[in-house]
């Protein structure tokens, strides 16, 4: 039987029931921070990476959550922020450009391992759907994946992001008539 989050807390806050409450909390949440972060990161070798450091972060700072939000909300703010860190960081390191790589040895972006990626198997119009996404600005990116196949509500992922309704509303907006505009135009 799933623990609720109080349950979780509460066991975790003792060292005995420590573990077995990580536990829990990874059974209840990792698959589905493991699906947000995938959706940011795209290559799931890298969504690997980052949901260990999100689970490495929530291990050492659990025992201080304040339950001024909901356990959920803060895990999902834990990952964002990994993941947007993970994206900085990776743009840092990036010098190819998405649509035309200079060698096969080079790391092609984003973009093209959608249809070399063995874990996605996608249709033609789905494929042009993730394509289209990776071309949003990485915030833009997140509002849209949170609202899209996540289905948070707004108010949700302003308490997760720091941002107002009407600008989230205005931002997922905006990238679906980019997405849909790319993928009419190809």
């Amino acid at each position: 039987m799933e623990k609720t989050d109080e349950q979780i807390l509460d066991a975790f806050i003792k060292e005995a029931t420590r573990e077995q409450a990580f536990g829990w909390l990874l059974q209840k949440y990792q698959q589905r921070l493991y699906w947000q972060i995938r959706r940011m990161v795209i290559v799931h070798d890298d969504a690997d990476d980052v949901i260990q450091n999100v689970m490495m972060k929530v291990w050492r700072h659990l025992g201080g959550f304040k339950r001024n939000s909901s356990l959920h909300t803060w895990l999902y703010r834990i990952s964002v922020n990994e993941s947007l860190a993970f994206l900085e960081k990776k743009k840092k390191h990036l010098t190819v450009s998405l649509e035309q790589p200079n060698s096969e040895e080079e790391d092609n972006g984003p973009g093209l391992q959608i249809a070399a990626d063995p874990w996605f198997n996608g249709e033609d119009l789905e494929r042009k759907l993730q394509q289209a996404i990776l071309k949003l600005p990485d915030k833009q990116r997140l509002v849209f994946n949170l609202r899209y196949y996540d289905e948070m509500p707004y108010e949700e992922m302003s308490e997760i992001l720091g941002t107002s309704v009407g600008a989230l509303k205005a931002s997922y907006h905006h990238a679906a008539k980019k997405i849909e505009q790319m993928i009419t135009e190809d």
